[in-house]
């Protein structure tokens, strides 16, 4: 009898359990686009698309731009938005997500703001981004994308101009006090998206960062 009982108790146990677990979490249906900064390339983001994998996605639901970090900022938000067009054609999905750094933040914001695009994008992440310029680029000023990323600069004023985080697309970004890139560091800050402060984080190191980049693959997946 007691052993009966025991058996009882552990079906009635089971099924309590079964019944508040929480549901499965559901795989990414978006594609994720990452867009690298100032002198970047595809390999920045090596790690990030290693932790995205663990986090549920497929290697073929995970792509990176590279663009000309001493060319023009227009133009590279252009190439942008061709290569979204690109993905989603090769995908099938409707939406892309965005994950960008550095200098990859104003590329990826006029694309939205200015180009139009935020209805090809579910989510859009920016890590350090350089969405309100910084004086950091003062010592690169002979480089145009450089002017442009210099606060008060008439690209900057485009897209930080009115509604900073235009359209559906949902807009979150990750920024830090020991940067040392981008300053003042508050520059990545956008009005309307979720900003989040890490306590302390290099600019390159964001890019490393288990925490953050798994932060954000559970943000693009929501």
């Amino acid at each position: 009898m007691r052993r009966l009982i025991g058996i009882l108790v552990a079906l009635v146990t089971a099924c309590a359990t079964l019944a508040v677990a929480p549901a499965a979490h559901a795989a990414p249906t978006r594609p994720v686009i990452f867009v690298h900064g100032y002198t970047g390339s595809a390999s920045n983001w090596i790690t990030a698309m290693s932790v995205f994998r663990s986090m549920g996605y497929r290697s073929d639901q995970l792509f990176a731009y590279e663009y000309n970090s001493y060319g023009n900022n227009v133009q590279n938000a252009q190439g942008l938005a061709s290569f979204v067009n690109q993905v989603k054609a090769r995908t099938g999905a409707s939406q892309v997500d965005i994950v960008n750094h550095s200098m990859g933040g104003l590329v990826s914001l006029y694309y939205l703001k200015v180009l139009g695009g935020h209805p090809n994008v579910g989510r859009l992440a920016s890590i350090a981004g350089a969405n309100h310029g910084t004086t950091y680029a003062s010592a690169c000023l002979v480089f145009v994308t450089c002017q442009q990323m210099l606060p008060g600069s008439s690209f900057i004023a485009q897209i930080t101009a009115g509604d900073e985080t235009p359209g559906n697309t949902r807009y979150a970004t990750w920024y830090s006090p020991c940067d040392g890139i981008i300053i003042p560091y508050t520059s990545t800050r956008l009005s309307g998206a979720t900003n989040n402060l890490v306590l302390c984080q290099t600019h390159i190191g964001f890019l490393a960062d288990l925490s953050v980049l798994r932060d954000i693959a559970r943000f693009t997946s929501s």
